[in-house]
């Protein structure tokens, strides 16, 4: 099936036509299992999560045709996205970085304390070098899991700049750690 016949079968399915959406779901179903199961790694939600894509496949497919994307192209981004999402629900919860620095034994001795003590004010000092709003950034991606495109919008920068101030952030951490 060639691009412009999956492009025909969006803005049919876009129309609610149901003939169109089987067959947009028979030419792609199995490539989109293909990147659900490359994400996922477990064969049972891999199906259920392509559910689910379809799904938004039905409801989203007029967002399409305003779209210059190739549709196999558009079609995949709804798939990895979603299958993202299924594993960023799965997560436990994100702690403050001051409750991420305060786990430690229940009853550590003097010794682990000190120790404890020292890397946590290392960890602090090292993140109060940085800008405050790249320090942010580490914090929501690092600690809270926040993606990067919601750490862009957030501080309204692109998501190849907020990519690039993780990175240096990163890079600036390591150093200071190592100091």
């Amino acid at each position: 099936m060639t691009p412009q016949d999956i492009t025909k079968l969006i803005v049919r399915t876009s129309m609610r036509d149901r003939s169109a959406f089987d067959s947009l779901y028979r030419a792609t179903s199995a490539k989109l299992f293909g990147v659900c199961l490359r994400v996922l790694n477990d064969r049972a939600d891999a199906e259920e999560a392509l559910q689910e894509v379809f799904v938004k496949v039905w409801t989203k497919a007029d967002r399409f045709a305003a779209s210059e994307l190739s549709p196999i192209s558009w079609l995949v981004a709804i798939a990895r996205n979603h299958a993202i999402d299924r594993i960023r629900a799965r997560r436990q919860p994100h702690f403050d970085i001051d409750d991420a620095l305060d786990i430690a034994d229940p009853a550590p001795g003097p010794e682990a304390a000190a120790v404890a003590a020292g890397e946590r004010e290392k960890i602090h000092g090292c993140l109060e070098e940085l800008d405050k709003t790249r320090a942010d950034a580490v914090r929501g991606a690092y600690l809270k899991g926040e993606s990067y495109a919601e750490l862009a919008a957030r501080h309204g920068v692109p998501l190849n700049t907020m990519r690039i101030w993780l990175r240096r952030s990163l890079m600036k951490l390591g150093e200071c750690l190592e100091r």
